[in-house]
């Protein structure tokens, strides 16, 4: 049996971190949307709450980026993707949706640092972060038909606020067992 999990959730939940010690326990291949999300909009010259609402008239950008994770549906091996839809286009996935609080995600997010995300303080991140959340639902649910808010899309949901990422990289894995019977 393959390892195939995607991971959705709140900006900020830890999906990257997560799925990275995911990976390297299962020596899965890290499938980051999020990631070539951010390189489109660097290279039109946009931070990530731009290229969002730049996507909502411009859906070739969210084909494109879909149509690369449907691909991974017939494909073997031990994958981990960091998506918000990749439990849509990938159904054999075992889905997880990491939830956090909106404040923590907002430290959480200004203290990774990322070059394509910068706030002036926390309550600008809480702004900027709500935007993206709902330009993102609109559309997901615009193109697909697919809320991406609603729990019951997901085989397994964790609140991430008051956990490490190594505790639910343990409670993922628990859950996929429990899911499959292994």
């Amino acid at each position: 049996m393959f390892f195939k999990i995607s991971l959705a959730g709140d900006l900020g939940s830890g999906k990257s971190t997560v799925g990275k010690i995911l990976g390297e326990r299962f020596g899965a291949e890290i499938v980051s949307i999020g990631r070539l999300q951010r390189k489109m909009a660097s290279d039109l010259g946009m931070d990530t709450c731009d290229f969002n609402r730049y996507q909502e008239s411009h859906p070739e950008f969210d084909k494109i980026l879909d149509g690369k994770l449907a691909e991974y549906e017939k494909k073997e091996g031990n994958y981990i993707f960091d998506s918000r839809l990749a439990w849509h286009f990938v159904p054999s996935s075992f889905a997880v949706y990491l939830k956090c609080d909106r404040e923590e995600a907002a430290r959480r997010i200004i203290g990774a640092k990322r070059d394509d995300e910068s706030y002036e303080d926390e309550k600008q991140a809480l702004e900027r972060l709500f935007l993206r959340r709902a330009s993102e639902k609109e559309r997901y649910l615009d193109f697909y038909g697919v809320d991406i808010t609603d729990m019951n899309n997901y085989d397994l949901v964790i609140d991430t606020t008051d956990r490490s990422p190594e505790t639910v990289a343990e409670e993922i894995v628990k859950g996929w067992k429990n899911h499959y019977k292994i």
